[in-house]
């Protein structure tokens, strides 16, 4: 062979193997340099509602970590089962991303038929963030000040109604009443603000409601608090009981919220959101606005809250069968 051929053969050889090198960097460049463009971020609630005011917080801090525009898109309607939808096919590169909470996750399959999306094979979860309390509200003219005391006026009274807006607060009233045998008929509402004036008229009797709306609306009056939803005390309302306080022993029904992507989304983009969450959730400014908007901190690690969720799956179906809820 002569000297040339030799000389075409390794300039072949090391062109190749260059080629080879940038396609495998590509990618890896590509997932480095997340996000390259404006990331969606899905709330399947309407603007200003409880779980808004809760997502645009975090959604603002990921736009401070990545550099990047994270724009959230407010898909409400179904009880988020659109967001949800809407998210399952969606491209998976890390650009549109979905924040919702166990509720719709673990209920949904339960409460709904035919639904065109599998929340555990469809999603991979990025982290969890927030804990959020609910509270059981009355009208601020209401002579009544206690679960006993509402408990009474519900067994004397016909055709009483309660209000719901969302999974967790349908099932945690349907809760209260087989432990406690009160009488009520379910009211729905798109968004709480649409329940403010037939609650605060007594319109309906009581309602079970988001924290993250109730804790402003309780702070100025417009709503009389009777119990918090979580086995322990709110730091959000540290004056109301729990429902365990108030005699309803084991009562403990309360949402977290978690970031989720499609399914077949990079892990390292899937790697540094979490990171970005985890480090946004031991921020002391987080705990204080959590503070203000009826949440905690809660922060598992993408493994964590997919064993999470697929742990408490058991829990909804029993429940919504006792509740005599039929899947829509």
């Amino acid at each position: 062979m002569s000297s040339n051929d030799l000389d075409r053969r390794r300039f072949a050889f090391m062109t190749m193997s260059l080629a080879a090198s940038s396609a495998f960097a590509a990618p890896v460049f590509a997932q480095a340099a997340y996000p390259d463009r404006p990331v969606q971020v899905v709330i399947g609630f309407p603007a200003g509602s409880g779980a808004d005011i809760l997502g645009r917080y975090f959604v603002h801090k990921l736009e401070e970590k990545a550099k990047q525009p994270f724009v959230v898109v407010n898909r409400a309607g179904a009880t988020s089962n659109i967001a949800i939808r809407s998210v399952s096919t969606a491209a998976p590169d890390g650009h549109t991303i979905l924040f919702i909470a166990n509720s719709n996750m673990a209920g949904s399959r339960f409460l709904f038929k035919d639904l065109p999306f599998d929340t555990i094979r469809d999603f991979t979860p990025i982290a969890s963030f927030a804990q959020i309390t609910f509270v059981l509200v009355v009208s601020p003219k209401s002579p009544i000040n206690s679960i006993a005391e509402l408990l009474e006026h519900l067994k004397k009274k016909q055709d009483n109604l309660y209000g719901y807006t969302n999974q967790t607060a349908q099932l945690s009233t349907e809760l209260f009443k087989q432990m406690t045998g009160a009488p009520a008929k379910p009211v729905p509402y798109k968004t709480a603000p649409e329940a403010m004036k037939e609650i605060t008229e007594g319109t309906i009797d009581f309602m079970i409601m988001d924290g993250t709306f109730a804790a402003g609306q309780v702070s100025q009056g417009a709503l009389k608090p009777l119990a918090v939803t979580t086995a322990t005390r709110s730091p959000s309302f540290p004056n109301v009981p729990t429902m365990q306080e108030a005699g309803l022993a084991g009562f403990d029904f309360a949402p977290w919220w978690a970031a989720y992507v499609p399914v077949g989304t990079p892990q390292p983009i899937i790697d540094k959101l979490e990171a970005w969450l985890l480090d946004i959730a031991k921020m002391p400014e987080t705990a204080e606005f959590l503070k203000n908007v009826g949440a905690i901190v809660n922060s598992d690690t993408s493994k964590q809250a997919d064993e999470r969720l697929k742990a408490e799956l058991p829990k909804w179906g029993p429940l919504v069968k006792a509740a005599g809820i039929e899947p829509q």
